[in-house]
């Protein structure tokens, strides 16, 4: 049976820009369906609900989207789910989620876990859930580490020692963080065999989170102390007035890189993805033989490793390679494969030029 004073938070303040024309301000990557029936975050909680019951799992997010995920995740008390007045990236993120939690329990336990991740293998993925919590409890910060299936330049990853074996029970001392790498240093990565991807999945002790924050990042650790208990009245007056004036910075950079006695769990092949690109999707789901995937009617004539997303009409590739194809009733994205990482810079001309109705 799981504690009574283990939590989860789920993370979905992001806006998935780089899957702009589809995810938009008010319906989010997190709340698309990308693989499946089920949307990202609500494919977060079923991972969740077999260890924590619904009143102990918290999401944080915006409140462009807030509404949205209520209505998506009806298990979970309305007011768990929380609008931040600002984005301020993860590291302010979890640290308000940790004052909450320990005004409400002093002996709160938490696990973070990203809205927007896709997990095939979720049995495997619980197995080490429990373990992490448990080391959390005994004062440590956990990290967890999936063991990667290519040399990836777009994740960081987690350096432990070497005859780390996955799935093990057991925590493992965390050498050291690695930044994202460069081709050749990934691939000595990937032979080395004791460098995992960091998927950006966390545990703590409400209070020691709070601790290392006053230590290492102590403008924003003031600014949520001074903050009421959550249920007090003029809670979110303080507030909105507060939160903005933390520091805008990830945990991953702010705590982690430089906290001490920092431990991980190694994941076997989870079939893990953090989605977070149109090439991610692409190569999710089923293609034919020529690599093409559709997910609305689409005609391929010598065309080769296409991505086509277009609802109520038949698309038409003649004698193309590697294209991504969104067509949304306002905007259509056509881009070369190879250059989807900037889709986001889009989304940047686009509120420069104040166009919130694409937004």
């Amino acid at each position: 049976m799981p504690k009574t004073n283990h939590y989860a938070v789920i993370m979905a303040g992001g806006r998935g820009t780089r899957f702009w024309p589809r995810s938009r301000r008010r319906h989010a990557k997190q709340v698309l369906k990308v693989l499946g029936e089920r949307s990202l975050i609500q494919q977060t909680l079923d991972r969740l609900r077999p260890l924590l019951p619904p009143e102990r799992i918290w999401v944080l997010t915006n409140e462009y989207v807030r509404e949205e995920i209520v209505r998506q995740l009806p298990e979970v008390p309305p007011r768990q789910v929380l609008a931040e007045p600002a984005q301020r990236n993860t590291a302010p993120c979890i640290g308000l989620a940790a004052h909450i939690l320990l005004s409400l329990d002093p002996d709160a336990v938490m696990g973070v876990f990203p809205a927007d991740h896709v997990i095939q293998r979720p049995a495997r993925y619980r197995r080490l859930l429990r373990p992490a919590y448990r080391a959390a409890e005994r004062g440590q910060t956990v990290v967890l580490g999936v063991r990667p299936r290519w040399p990836e330049t777009g994740y960081g990853y987690i350096e432990f020692p070497p005859g780390i074996q996955p799935n093990s029970l057991e925590a493992a001392p965390v050498l050291r963080f690695r930044e994202k790498p460069d081709f050749e240093t990934a691939k000595g990565f990937l032979e080395a065999g004791h460098f995992y991807w960091n998927a950006g999945v966390f545990f703590w002790r409400a209070d020691v989170f709070l601790k290392e924050l006053r230590q290492h990042l102590a403008r924003t650790a003031t600014l949520l102390a001074s903050l009421p208990r959550f249920r007090s009245r003029d809670f979110w007056a303080r507030l909105r007035a507060a939160y903005p004036r933390c520091q805008n910075i990830s945990v991953d950079y702010a705590i982690l890189e430089k906290a001490r006695n920092v431990v991980g769990f190694a994941t076997d092949d989870i079939l893990w993805n953090d989605v977070g690109s149109w090439n991610a999707v692409h190569d999710l789901l089923p293609r034919d033989k020529d690599g093409n995937v559709a997910r609305a009617q689409a005609l391929f004539d010598s065309s080769y490793g296409n991505y086509v997303d277009a609802e109520g009409k038949l698309v038409a590739l003649l004698g193309v390679r590697d294209l991504i194809v969104v067509d949304t009733p306002d905007a259509l994205l056509v881009a070369d494969r190879t250059q989807v990482q900037k889709v986001g810079e889009i989304v940047k001309r686009l509120e420069q030029q104040g166009r919130d109705d694409l937004l």
